[in-house]
């Protein structure tokens, strides 16, 4: 929302800007519905009042002594905050989850430099829902089922969520394990009463969600169990400087290499010293530094949960570097290769492919193409989320081993024939390199098309040949890695439909929700 003043104020004379004060009863609108009212006596600079795309509250304090601002709607109300904020900027003030505030905390635009707050996405308002743990604000059914089969989670941590369904209705989701011993996720809807009351069963109601909660942890009372304790949440992601797009080598500590592969090292960094960042290294002459800026400054506006988000560059100087968000798993073939990697079942890779499928399905709205898609280039959180990385970097590169499709380093195995005999990369060869990458996924990192070379895998491919079914690999999901190879382009599918496909692999044939109990 764009801040307006309610009223005019004059300028003051002897001071840069214009001045409110609690005797003359201005009062300024911010963001949110709120209202900022000022402290009797103290004034503050309205001309700093400005609206920032990272949901800082932006206010520049005139601070003459000492001055306290509270948020209005019809009654003062007072956040809390959710998690804890480690000032990144000089001005910045870092608080602890749990504290309450009085006044904002300041902090520092990443728009306009000018100072304000701390990140509204790290508070919320006191007493109300949005301040329990259990609770998850604008959340999917699918990611809540995400979330809760994340490693820190066990059988019995639950959430409250949204329903997607029913607007202004709640439901429950909790851990639970099957008769196979696998994972799984129950949802069952909260339904309310006339009086304001809640209740899953019409057996038993309550006054209010927490009473509800805590009777559900003393015992299941018709649930698939008690409930333990509340789904771990992920940590809000700090907003990058906006204005911090080419920096400074100077401003990236490198602490631990990653890994390196054909055209530079990963890195584990940090930015001035506080925020945890990738850092891509890449081998001088590996592409030219215009090219590359181009194809940055587009990547850098593709913004999606399921891709990799591209912070900052460095090219000034070589090598390059590409500094990223940092995810702890690395790799997708790497983690399904390693010991945490192998014991993953199969409800989580094919959700791994669904995620993936997501964030292309993205890529594919967008017009843009990644030309090179496959296990390497997927990256796996702590929390076992999946997100695409390296998007458009191939059209750039310029080494001739890369560059020339029979080159050593050219992808063959992953790479549609049309790309490879005439340089056609659309979504569509996309899809292809899809199709392998679901048997790299299916069979926990196996080199596709094993024990072929490039040429015999080009020839094969050219007379018809496709993989068979991996082992353990269910006929559905073949059948979709085989719609990914047809011959012709446009007869393979959209990644919009087979995100849906897999989204739905498991819940087709099931109720969305339990049975009252």
């Amino acid at each position: 929302g764009t801040a307006v003043l309610c009223k005019q104020i004059k300028p003051n004379s002897n001071q840069h800007g214009k001045y409110c004060t609690r005797k003359s009863k201005e009062i300024i609108r911010a963001p949110g519905s709120c209202l900022v009212r000022c402290s009797k006596k103290w004034k503050v600079d309205l001309m700093s009042i400005i609206p920032h795309s990272y949901a800082f509250v932006a206010l520049k304090l005139f601070l003459v002594k000492f001055l306290y601002i509270y948020v209005y709607t019809e009654k003062e109300k007072i956040a809390i905050a959710l998690y804890p904020y480690d000032a990144i900027h000089a001005e910045d003030l870092g608080f602890k989850k749990g504290e309450k505030h009085g006044e904002w905390w300041k902090a520092k635009s990443l728009t306009s430099r000018k100072e304000g707050f701390i990140p509204s996405n790290y508070v919320a308002e006191a007493d109300t829902i949005e301040t329990e743990e259990w609770f998850f604000k604008d959340i999917a059914r699918k990611d809540a089922e995400r979330q809760l089969l994340a490693p820190a989670n066990k059988p019995g941590s639950y959430l409250i969520r949204e329903s997607e369904t029913s607007k202004g209705s709640y439901s429950l989701s909790i851990r639970d394990v099957d008769a196979q011993g696998l994972d799984v996720v129950k949802h069952y809807k909260i339904r309310s009463l006339d009086n304001g009351g809640y209740y899953i069963s019409p057996k038993i109601t309550f006054n209010d969600i927490n009473s509800m909660i805590k009777h559900y942890h003393k015992q299941p009372d018709g649930l698939c169990r008690k409930l333990e304790k509340p789904c771990e949440k992920p940590k809000a992601q700090k907003p990058w400087d906006k204005d911090a797009w080419e920096i400074s080598k100077e401003s990236i500590k490198m602490v631990k290499k990653l890994g390196a592969g054909q055209f530079g090292e990963v890195w584990m960094a940090y930015y001035n010293n506080s925020t945890k960042v990738a850092v891509k290294t890449l081998k001088p002459g590996t592409m030219s530094v215009e090219a590359f800026l181009e194809e940055a400054n587009l990547m850098k506006t593709l913004q999606h949960d399921r891709l990799v988000r591209l912070y900052a560059v460095v090219t000034k100087t070589e090598p390059i570097y590409i500094i990223t968000e940092f995810m702890a798993n690395g790799s997708l073939l790497d983690f399904l290769k390693s010991a945490a990697g192998c014991k993953v079942q199969l409800p989580k890779l094919i959700d791994f492919s669904a995620q993936i499928a997501e964030g292309m399905a993205y890529i594919e709205k967008k017009n843009y193409i990644h030309r090179d898609l496959r296990a390497a280039n997927v990256l796996v959180s702590d929390s076992l989320l999946c997100k695409i990385a390296d998007f458009g970097l191939a059209r750039v590169i310029e080494d001739d081993q890369y560059t020339a499709r029979e080159g050593a380093k050219f992808p063959i195995k992953w790479t549609a024939p049309e790309a490879i005999n005439y340089g056609s990369f659309t979504i569509k060869s996309d899809m292809w390199s899809f199709g392998v990458l679901l048997y790299e996924i299916i069979t926990y990192g196996k080199n596709p098309y094993p024990g072929m070379s490039n040429s015999e895998v080009m020839s094969s491919v050219q007379r018809g040949y496709r993989m068979p079914r991996p082992e353990n690999c269910p006929t559905e999901l073949y059948e979709i890695m085989t719609s990914c190879w047809k011959s012709k382009p446009d007869d393979r599918p959209t990644f919009d439909y087979i995100q849906s496909v897999l989204d739905d692999f498991y819940t087709a044939t099931e109720g969305q929700y339990q049975q009252q109990p």
